[in-house]
């Protein structure tokens, strides 16, 4: 693997796709979409200046930049996670209605057979939600909702975090440390 496109939307948890876009530009070319939501939901949650200083390490595109070459279907990537994925962006994609860039590239993800992981981040679920995700999943995608664990007994908030972004890594075979292994006693 060597690109990898990540988006972020405007769900809570914009700290899940922080995360992610750190671990990722350890190793790999990392794209990075933002939706408008996303920037505003960043700041209601107080990662806002985390948010820009990553759009300084990272190649960043808003979802208005349609006309970009990771719009095609002819950009070679990897992978895509969507971390968070609202709602609204989930019903996009169940519906093959892709009128922006994030929607766009997973459309593409998903033509190309791609792994494409969407974090959902949505409590509770209604039958709308659920139908929604069958409907990707049944086209190829991945949901991951943003449910920590507790084996690996969290102490911090970062660490209830790290925990969904090891289960995106594994996802996409990569090596990490971000939490503990279940293990049985």
């Amino acid at each position: 693997m060597e690109k990898v496109i990540i988006a972020i939307t405007g769900a809570s948890g914009i700290v899940y796709g922080i995360k992610l876009v750190e671990e990722l530009l350890k190793r790999f070319k990392v794209y990075l979409v933002l939706t408008d939501k996303a920037e505003m939901v960043a700041k209601y949650e107080g990662v806002y200046e985390k948010l820009n200083e990553l759009k300084n390490n990272v190649k960043t595109y808003k979802e208005h930049d349609i006309d970009s070459s990771i719009a095609s279907s002819s950009f070679n990537h990897d992978a895509m996670v969507i971390s968070p994925c609202s709602m609204k962006t989930l019903a996009g994609i169940a519906s093959g209605y892709s009128e922006n860039l994030v929607l766009r590239v997973a459309e593409n993800t998903l033509k190309l057979k791609k792994p494409l992981i969407l974090v959902i981040r949505e409590t509770p679920l209604n039958t709308i939600h659920i139908l929604n995700m069958l409907k990707v999943s049944i086209a190829g995608g991945i949901i991951l909702p943003a449910s920590p664990a507790f084996y690996h007994k969290p102490k911090s908030v970062d660490d209830m975090v790290s925990f969904i972004v090891g289960k995106v890594l594994d996802i996409l075979g990569v090596q990490h440390n971000l939490y503990k292994k279940w293990e049985t006693y």
